[in-house]
């Protein structure tokens, strides 16, 4: 894919036309599904977008590796096409970090940043072998162990149908998508950037979540100026296992946006 090049992401906007924007940013993996525990709540105060990153969903599969400014300048386009100046944003795992690379690059588009179960730097040889894994033998292939590390043991066992749901979303994925953002986050490292970040960040761990752990979320508190932490008893998608109190910590970081007369 030649550089700076975008693709169309697939998307739904929904919610009051003139109220607060916010983002949502789906994880390797997902598609913008994985959030609908959380729209029915946040549509009715947000002018809210949900997208499927690229090589995901509905969104244009181009060939990788991708890059996470790839993934980062896909939202800015997105942003432009819908005529949005400024939203506040909200991903996780990788969406999350292109959410900290967009206050980073773009501090003026950002309002208010959410990074759920992210790090500003993951495991590069772990996405390099399953980027491999995945081109050669199908997104089928790693789909058991990343549902063991998507969702704690308990939650498994008392919620069967979610996550077959999860499993489903997960096997659909277009392996060259799935591939190309293991690539991005195995080059992924925005701890340079954390500093630059000034829109009031909220960082939200699961407490069990293996792939992005409570230390890494413990750096990108103590890295981005004044951001806050909340450690909630989930795994990798804590959105999907603990949606009360994830929705409730989104809501109660982004109140601000909501007071401001927009």
């Amino acid at each position: 894919m030649n550089e700076g090049t975008v693709v169309e992401l697939n998307h739904i906007l929904e919610g009051p036309e003139d109220a607060p924007v916010l983002v949502l940013s789906n994880s390797l993996g997902s598609t913008l599904g994985m959030w609908d525990d959380q729209a029915p709540i946040l549509r009715e105060r947000f002018r809210l977008v949900r997208y499927d990153q690229r090589g995901h969903g509905g969104s244009p599969v181009p060939s990788g590796p991708y890059k996470i400014e790839d993934l980062g300048r896909d939202a800015l386009a997105l942003l432009d096409r819908l005529e949005i100046e400024s939203a506040s944003f909200c991903g996780l795992s990788i969406g999350g970090l292109v959410g900290m690379w967009l206050a980073s690059e773009a501090p003026e588009r950002v309002e208010r940043l959410v990074v759920c179960c992210t790090a500003a730097r993951f495991e590069p040889e772990m996405y390099d072998a399953r980027a491999s894994k995945v081109r050669a033998e199908g997104v089928d292939s790693i789909a058991d162990v990343v549902l063991e590390r998507w969702f704690t043991p308990e939650f498994r066992a008392a919620r069967p149908e979610t996550v077959e749901s999860a499993g489903s979303m997960l096997r659909s994925t277009p392996a060259e998508g799935y591939a190309g953002c293991c690539e991005a986050l195995r080059d992924a490292d925005v701890r340079d950037r954390l500093g630059e970040i000034r829109a009031p960040t909220l960082v939200i761990a699961g407490a069990e979540d293996p792939a992005a752990t409570v230390g890494q979320a413990e750096e990108l508190r103590d890295s981005i100026p004044e951001a806050r932490l909340v450690v909630v008893g989930a795994a990798h998608l804590a959105n999907i296992e603990q949606p009360e109190a994830v929705t409730r910590e989104i809501l109660e970081h982004l109140e601000p946006a909501l007071g401001d007369g927009r």
